[in-house]
């Protein structure tokens, strides 16, 4: 496992996309199939900890349909659980641990377990934040699971605001806007009063609003603390920047001020899931996605420094597998974060970030 620590005081697919009946979108992707380890002996991938996937699915299988196939990322699915790993040792940012088992659908083959547990902070003495939410306030986002979810997600949030923290709030529909100027948590009410007042309409211009929030995230930078943008969308940019390969150079462009991001992606018809992962993955991010005020509460309040706070950016993980005992194997997941062997020891190739507490879990299936 290698990774880039943060001191506490390209991604391997085809850009093809697939589009559902409902106007929803989502990344395309292929199975991860067997592979022979006498060619191929090394595996390597980014971590993902965004958990989009489970509660989307959660969401479509609510209203009684099946999600479209490239909505389900096992990895996702997986990682959205707790699970009873052991804690890092003092001083250490996460602790690994691998297991292997029978397989339970082919009881002849083999299942290994390849799991990292993140260190945990206590946001008592965890660094300030300082926090831009880049709400989207378009006409798309006029429904009763789109910005008046967001409005009291976002609420929760700012309950758990300390007075070293601030939060500005930049809002984008037809364009962009500045409709609260970096303010610090102890005045708590002037911040709420200005989520209340938000109201949706306009078309969505997206990349403005991306400019606008991280410009002011770098014009109040905090030294050794905590700055993040936090994006809430349905992720149909319409204005401005509309393609993947536009998000991803905008993106880029802004990870290296040292400001990260967190997508958070609401309602549904003509959600942009593909947009909103693609953010995530080059913007230092995760990803989430909100069906309801449970789920809000799930990572503004329970995890909150797990989704506030990065202990180690650009993490990788490598295994080797020997050809005299493993005939073949094959990654479960994880099919948008296919590394080649040699971006492992390269740290200028982009990989995922483990927040505080965050656990990973990676399964292969192998044949003997």
């Amino acid at each position: 496992v290698s990774g880039n620590l943060i001191p506490q005081t390209e991604v391997g697919s085809t850009n093809q996309m697939k589009t559902n009946p409902g106007w929803e979108e989502y990344r395309y992707f292929e199975e991860n199939s067997f592979l022979d380890p006498r060619q191929e002996p090394l595996s390597t991938f980014s971590i993902d900890v965004d958990r989009a996937a489970y509660s989307n699915v959660r969401r479509y299988l609510e209203q009684g349909q099946l999600p479209p196939p490239d909505a389900v990322r096992i990895e996702e699915m997986i990682n959205y659980f707790e699970y009873d790993y052991p804690t890092p040792a003092a001083g250490e940012p996460f602790a690994v641990q691998t297991e292997l088992a029978s397989c339970p659908w082919a009881p002849e083959r083999q299942l290994l377990r390849i799991s990292l547990q993140g260190a945990r902070i206590d946001l008592s003495s965890a660094a300030p934040n300082n926090l831009v939410f880049l709400l989207d306030v378009s006409g798309s986002m006029q429904a009763y699971n789109k910005l008046e979810l967001v409005k009291p997600a976002m609420r929760l949030l700012v309950d758990q605001l300390r007075p070293q923290d601030r939060v500005a709030i930049v809002v984008y529909a037809g364009a962009a806007g500045l409709v609260l100027e970096s303010t610090p948590g102890s005045d708590r009410q002037k911040i709420l009063e200005a989520i209340d007042r938000l109201q949706a309409g306009g078309s969505t211009a997206g990349a403005a609003g991306i400019k606008l929030a991280y410009q002011v995230a770098k014009e109040h930078f905090i030294e050794e603390g905590n700055n993040r943008v936090i994006l809430a969308t349905d992720g149909d940019f319409n204005v401005g920047v509309a393609s993947e390969s536009e998000l991803t150079r905008l993106i880029e462009a802004k990870r290296d001020d040292g400001i990260f991001l967190t997508a958070l992606g609401f309602g549904m018809g003509n959600y942009k899931d593909n947009k909103l992962e693609i953010l995530a993955d080059v913007g230092n991010g995760n990803y989430a996605y909100i069906d309801n005020l449970q789920e809000a509460r799930k990572m503004f309040v329970h995890e909150i420094t797990g989704t506030l706070y990065t202990i180690a950016k650009d993490v990788k993980i490598q295994v080797e597998f020997n050809p005299a005992r493993v005939g073949a194997y094959r990654l479960i997941g994880y099919e948008n974060r296919l590394l080649a062997a040699e971006d492992f020891n390269d740290d200028t190739k982009d990989a995922g970030e483990l927040g505080a507490g965050h656990r990973v879990t990676a399964l292969y299936e192998l044949v003997s």
